[in-house]
């Protein structure tokens, strides 16, 4: 799909996902069922507004915090919203074939994996194998964090340090700037919290 073609710009995108979020945290999301002729319409294909990296968390399903139906957001979740060469591959599909005009990294407060990811460079934490190349991903993101701080705001810094992080990331591949650089589409950074269901959008 063409530019041209796309039904939403990126800001208009944005809007639609805070509004949703706004409705999640009032009590007054739409979306408690879907239709069959929605799902048939659906089958002949998606377009959804926006691309959203979070985390795998069980507390923290996108859809549902944005108040979503279904088509409208392509997701990507993965363990400390990281990125990884299939995420990086997923992500490229969605700008390249689907032009969803809006690209959202999550976080989410009290995320296990960044935690894990402090204990790791700060307290020298080993973990299985797996998990250390998963948290290698992270450990990037910590640098210049104050140790000595409350281990609560440490962490809330480290989960915004990591989002942060990932955008910058993903606005350096050259997708990210040739499209930036073009105004197609925005890419922001998100921290849900698990108390309230409030998204933050950072600046």
């Amino acid at each position: 799909m063409s530019a041209a073609a796309r039904p939403l710009t990126p800001q208009a995108a944005l809007r639609r996902l805070k509004a949703g979020n706004a409705r999640f945290v009032s009590g007054r999301a739409r979306f408690p069922t879907v239709q069959k002729e929605v799902l048939a319409e659906l089958a002949k294909g998606q377009q959804p507004y926006a691309t959203i990296l979070g985390c795998s968390d069980s507390r923290v399903p996108p859809e549902l915090v944005f108040d979503a139906g279904f088509g409208e957001l392509f997701i990507v979740r993965v363990a400390g919203n990281v990125l990884g060469a299939s995420i990086l591959g997923t992500l490229q599909y969605a700008g390249t074939h689907l032009a969803t005009p809006l690209f959202v990294v999550m976080g989410h407060e009290g995320c296990g994996a960044v935690k894990a990811a402090l204990a790791t460079k700060f307290e020298g934490a080993e973990h299985k194998s797996r998990i250390a190349v998963l948290l290698e991903n992270i450990l990037p993101a910590l640098r210049g964090l104050d140790a000595a701080q409350p281990a609560d705001a440490l962490l809330r810094a480290a989960v915004e340090a990591n989002v942060r992080h990932t955008v910058r990331e993903l606005a350096n591949t050259p997708e990210g700037k040739a499209r930036l650089a073009e105004g197609s589409i925005k890419l922001v950074g998100a921290v849900y919290d698990l108390h309230s269901g409030r998204v933050r959008f950072l600046a």
